[in-house]
C-alpha cells in the first residue's frame, strides 16, 4: 500500500486505523511477553527463586539500554510520521537513515559500558553470593545481543512511523517463537546462562530478517541511500529533541527499579522480595501490552494528523483512546486484585519459596488500584509526544518514579521501618499524583497548540 493512501485511510477512519495499528503491535508484543513469562516460569521452577533474584538485578541495566533505544526510536517514529503527513518523503527517508547510524553508535557505547561497569552495577543494587553469580552470568551473555536488539527496535520504529505495524509483528513473533523453543532446552542444560543464550539467538534472527526484508528486498515505503549518507543537523536534532526525553523517561523508570532493588535488598526477606518484584513486573508487562500498543499507535496517528493539519481528528482520537484504555485498565485491575493468588504460583515453586508468592500477591492487591491512573498518565505523555513535545514524559516520569515513589518507599521502609506493603503503597500514590498532572499538562499543551476544528 502506498503511504499516501495509508494517510488518507487514517484520515477517513481514525478509530478503525487506531486498531489497525494497535492490534498487530499487541500480538507481536504479546508473543514476546509470553516468552518472558515462560522464561520466568522455567527459571523459577527449574533453577530456583535466587535465579529470579539475579534476573531482578539484571533488569534495571538492560531496561536502561532498552529504554534509551525505544526513546530514540520513538523520536524517529514521530519525525517520520510528521514528514509523511506533510508529504515530504525525502525527510522521512533521511530520518530513518539517521536512526540506523545512531544504532551503530549506541551499540558500541552500551557494550563498552556494560563490559567495564556491569559487575559494579549489579553489586551496587545489593547483589551478593549466588544471586550475583546468576546475575553476572546472565548479564554478560546478554551484552552480546545488544546490537541485534537495538537495530531490531529501530527497524520497528521506522516501520511504525510509516504506519506499518504488521511486518514488525510477524518478524518479532517468529523470533519469539524461536526463543520459546530454545528456552527449555538450553535452560535444562545450561541453567540461567541457557536463557540468555536463547534470547541472543532469537535477537540475531530477528535482526537478520529485518536486514533482508527492509534493506535487501526493500519492501518498506521508507527507502535508504546509505552509501551517500550525510549527517543532517536539523533531522538529527528533531529525532533527539523528541526521542531523548522519551528515552530518559524510561531511564528514570529503570533507575526507579534500581533503587527499589536496593531498598528491597535491605528488607527482612531480601531475595524473596526482589524475586517477587521481578516476577510481578514480568506478569504485569503482559497485561500492559494493549495499553502500550494503543498509546504508541496514537503517537503515529497524532503525528500524521498534526503534520496534515487535521486538528479535529486529533481530538477525536484522544477521547477515543482514553475511553478504550480506561475500560481495559479497569478489567486488568480486577484480574490482578482477585486472581493474584492463582497467577503468582505459576512462576515460582510454592514449596521452595512461599514467601515470594505472599509478597507477590500483596504487590498486586495494591498495584491493581494504580492501573487506571497509569493509563491516564501514559496517554497524556504520548499525546504530547505526538504533538512534538516529549520532554513532559521525562518530567512526569521523574516526578512519579524518583521524587514520589522511590522517596516515599525509602522513607516508609528505611526510616519508619514499616511493612513491605508500604513500598507498594508508595507506587500507588505516585501513579495517582502523576496522572492528574499529566492530564492537566496535556490539556494545556492542546490549548496552546490551538487544536481547532478545520
Amino acid at each position: 500500500m502506498k503511504n499516501k493512501n495509508r494517510l488518507e485511510e487514517f484520515i477517513s477512519s481514525p478509530k478503525k486505523s487506531l486498531w489497525k495499528l494497535s492490534i498487530p503491535m499487541m500480538l507481536g508484543m504479546s508473543v514476546q511477553a509470553i516468552y518472558m513469562l515462560i522464561d520466568t516460569a522455567f527459571i523459577g521452577n527449574w533453577v530456583g527463586f535466587k535465579a529470579l533474584t539475579g534476573l531482578g538485578f539484571v533488569f534495571p541495566p538492560m531496561f536502561i539500554i532498552m529504554g534509551i533505544t525505544f526513546g530514540i526510536g520513538s523520536g524517529a517514529t514521530t519525525v517520520i510520521a510528521q514528514n509523511i503527513g506533510k508529504g515530504d518523503k525525502k525527510k522521512a527517508d533521511t530520518a530513518a537513515e539517521h536512526l540506523l547510524a545512531l544504532g551503530i553508535f549506541f551499540s558500541i557505547f552500551f557494550i563498552l559500558i556494560g563490559y567495564f561497569s556491569g559487575l559494579n552495577i549489579l553489586k551496587f543494587q545489593g547483589a551478593t553470593g549466588q544471586s550475583l553469580i546468576y546475575a553476572s552470568s546472565y548479564f554478560f551473555i546478554m551484552l552480546i545481543g545488544i546490537p541485534f536488539m537495538i537495530f531490531s527496535i529501530f527497524f520497528r520504529s521506522i516501520l511504525s512511523g510509516e504506519g506499518d505495524n504488521m511486518l514488525p509483528m510477524k518478524i518479532l513473533g517468529l523470533g519469539t517463537i524461536i526463543n520459546i523453543v530454545l528456552d527449555p532446552i538450553l535452560i535444562y542444560y545450561y541453567q540461567i546462562e541457557g536463557a540468555a543464550i536463547a534470547t541472543v539467538i532469537s535477537q540475531c534472527t530477528v535482526f537478520i530478517l529485518f536486514i533482508y526484508i527492509i534493506l535487501i528486498k526493500e519492501t518498506s515505503f521508507i527507502s535508504f541511500n546509505l552509501k551517500n549518507f550525510n549527517w543532517d543537523r536539523k533531522i538529527l536534532s528533531s529525532i533527539l529533541k523528541i526521542g531523548l526525553p522519551v528515552g530518559f523517561s524510561m531511564l528514570i523508570m529503570a533507575i526507579g527499579i534500581f533503587f527499589y532493588n536496593s531498598i528491597l535488598s535491605k528488607s527482612l526477606h531480601p531475595d524473596s522480595a526482589i524475586a517477587a518484584y521481578t516476577t510481578a513486573h514480568r506478569i504485569e508487562h503482559l497485561f500492559f501490552i494493549p495499553l502500550i500498543s494503543i498509546a504508541t499507535s496514537m503517537v503515529t496517528l497524532i503525528g500524521m494528523f498534526y503534520g496534515a493539519k487535521k486538528f479535529n481528528l486529533i481530538k477525536i482520537i484522544i477521547i477515543y483512546c482514553i475511553k478504550s484504555c480506561l475500560l481495559i485498565s479497569l478489567l486488568y485491575g480486577l484480574i490482578f486484585y482477585f486472581l493474584a493468588n492463582q497467577i503468582i504460583p505459576i512462576f515460582v515453586n510454592a514449596n521452595e519459596s512461599p514467601q515470594v508468592i505472599s509478597i507477590g500477591v500483596s504487590y498486586f492487591k495494591i498495584f491493581a488500584f494504580a492501573i487506571p491512573f497509569i493509563c491516564l498518565g501514559m496517554i497524556g505523555g504520548r499525546v504530547m509526544q505526538g504533538l512534538g513535545k516529549s520532554y513532559p514524559m521525562f518530567i512526569l516520569s521523574c516526578l512519579r518514579v524518583i521524587i514520589i515513589s522511590c522517596s516515599l518507599a525509602w522513607y516508609f521502609i528505611e526510616k519508619l521501618n514499616m511493612p513491605l506493603e508500604f513500598a507498594w503503597i508508595a507506587i500507588l500514590i505516585s501513579c495517582i499524583s502523576s496522572s492528574i498532572i499529566s492530564i492537566i499538562w496535556m490539556l494545556f499543551v492542546i490549548k496552546k497548540t490551538k487544536l481547532k476544528r478545520n
